[in-house]
């Protein structure tokens, strides 16, 4: 450590002790009022209530996230698991956090991670709304000379990058999607757990998906200990997630350290979900298809053969690769190549016909389609081409810098954009209103994750959703006997963790894959769907009794 140098400033001294022996006045009482008031200004008068708000008049903070920050700051020590559901805001509430923070002096040097696609929209959202100094990190930038910095934690966990950060003492440190370090094992969850830090914030929307033992390892990332050791909290609890709500103890435990708000619970925004099922039938030769594939595939694993019925229900397109890619791999030509050649005799996809007359209704207005498969993708936006409709794709293989790009062709340029499942996460949509879904996803957590693009906190229009199925298909077994009948849009989706926790149910698509594979034939196949759709009714109704008392 160097020596310290201390000089001392004799002349003041002297000049200040000859003043105090004659009794003259130190200095004049205009400066010292001045200098007082100053000080009154930039002081807090108390540790309770948010600063930020005098300084953010132009931001419209919604009551939910008001309470959030300020229980993380006077109750929860900086330190806590901000689990809101997708679209109330949970940026908003961190960003209110951290500009309290420094407002208050108590950071001056922080590390934002999150994902690489996201790394610009926090930036954006953090200097335009909050006017925070965040900066993206780039390869050039040294790790300790910026008060902000925002990196994906791919990037950070990287050498040399990782060695740096783990040599700073981080006063403030924010975990963006931390769902994705609920396994202890990974060199993820290690590098955040090392990471030297004040103030801890992990944002998810998921804080318990499978595993009890998952909300353990993100609390143990912000107060190891709070929960005990590792061992003995399987021991006492194991890892069935129904422990969270039966054992009380440790849900008060849990609330010490995180805050999770839902549409339900909070005056969240007039904003209405207005659900428009769109019923399509396929035109006489797609049905033709459709049964000769459901025929040919009997023999076939239950997987391959409900994946393959849903890419024709998609798109001819996806369904011809993956038969011919099956008819490749495994030889039996003979058996695919009558199928094969009927879907390369078939017209446009009756389902895309029916979503141009959608889009042409709307005129000008901006519409997201979210369909499962990348060949769909490909074919709706040439169709869309061919009819004089704009359109951008999204997916996951975009790197982030392309992902950007096409939000900001959508958003200025282009009326559609056609995502993939890699758009159902993360991407702010708020400009639009519109969203079609192509193809339903059989887990309704992804379908409430796509909603949550255009329904989120910012969004000042109505949102209109279309959910498309085809008639006599495994989509319509899927549309009627679960999603409209336990109105999953509407009702059911911010309840459908608590309620497969209760049903001892880990994945809802699983759950279906299975009841379409043991099942033997189509009618057996609905009786078990309705039985699951009355099961997650019940559950629903004895949830809301225990949380109002009914």
């Amino acid at each position: 450590m160097k020596a310290i140098r201390i000089e001392k400033d004799s002349n003041f001294i002297n000049n200040f002790q000859d003043a105090a022996d004659r009794g003259e006045s130190l200095s004049s009482w205009n400066l010292f009022q001045m200098a007082y008031d100053a000080e009154l200004t930039s002081m807090a008068p108390s540790f309770t209530g948010l600063r930020t708000l005098e300084f953010l008049p132009q931001v419209n903070f919604l009551d939910h996230q008001i309470n959030c920050a300020t229980q993380v700051i006077e109750e929860m020590n900086g330190r806590a698991i901000l689990a809101d559901e997708v679209g109330l805001g949970k940026t908003i509430e961190a960003g209110l956090i951290l500009k309290e923070y420094m407002l208050r002096g108590l950071v001056k040097k922080a590390l934002i991670l999150v994902p690489a696609s996201l790394v610009n929209q926090w930036a954006k959202e953090l200097n335009e709304k909050f006017y925070i100094p965040a900066i993206v990190h780039r390869k050039n930038y040294q790790w300790s000379d910026h008060s902000v910095i925002i990196s994906s934690i791919d990037t950070a966990k990287r050498s040399p990058h990782r060695e740096n950060i783990l040599d700073i003492d981080y006063d403030f440190i924010l975990i963006d999607e931390a769902h994705k370090l609920k396994n202890h094992q990974t060199k993820n969850f290690a590098f955040v757990r090392s990471l030297k830090k004040t103030y801890c914030l992990l944002l998810t929307a998921t804080p318990v998906q499978n595993r009890l033992v998952e909300i353990f390892n993100l609390v143990s990332i912000l107060k190891p200990g709070h929960l005990g050791d590792y061992e003995s909290f399987l021991e006492q609890y194991g890892t069935n997630r129904n422990k969270l709500k039966q054992d009380a103890y440790l849900k008060q435990l849990i609330q010490k350290v995180m805050i999770r708000n839902t549409r339900e619970n909070t005056d969240f925004d007039n904003i209405k979900r207005n659900i428009e099922t769109i019923w399509v039938d396929f035109k006489e030769e797609e049905r033709e298809t459709y049964n000769h594939l459901e025929s040919m595939t009997e023999g076939f694993p239950a997987f391959s053969r409900i994946t393959l019925l849903r890419e024709l229900c998609s798109s001819r397109e996806a369904c011809y690769l993956s038969l011919d890619k099956m008819a490749r791999n495994d030889g039996n030509e003979h058996v695919i190549q009558p199928v094969t050649d009927k879907i390369a005799q078939l017209q446009q996809h009756s389902k895309a016909e029916k979503v141009l007359e959608i889009v042409k209704q709307m005129n000008d207005e901006k519409i997201i389609i979210f369909t499962e498969y990348r060949a769909t993708q490909i074919y709706l936006q040439w169709y869309l081409k061919q009819h004089g409709v704009s359109s951008v794709p999204f997916r996951g293989g975009f790197k982030k810098s392309k992902k950007d790009w096409m939000k900001h062709l959508f958003e200025n340029h282009a009326q559609v954009l056609i995502a993939t499942e890699a758009g159902g996460e993360g991407i702010n949509l708020q400009f639009c209103n519109n969203l079609i879904n192509y193809d339903l996803p059989w887990n309704p957590m992804r379908l409430e994750q796509r909603i949550g693009r255009i329904h989120r906190y910012g969004q000042e229009n109505d949102v209109r959703i279309y959910n498309f199925a085809i008639r006599d298909t495994v989509e319509e077994h899927i549309m009627s006997l679960l999603y409209e009948k336990i109105n999953l849009f509407e009702k059911i989706i911010g309840n459908l963790d608590s309620i497969l926790a209760e049903l001892n149910i880990s994945d809802i698509e699983t759950e279906i894959q299975s009841i379409f594979s043991e099942s033997s034939s189509t009618g057996e196949t609905k009786i078990k769907l309705d039985n699951l759709s009355s099961v997650i009714n019940d559950a629903n109704n004895e949830l809301k009794e225990q949380q109002y008392g009914n």
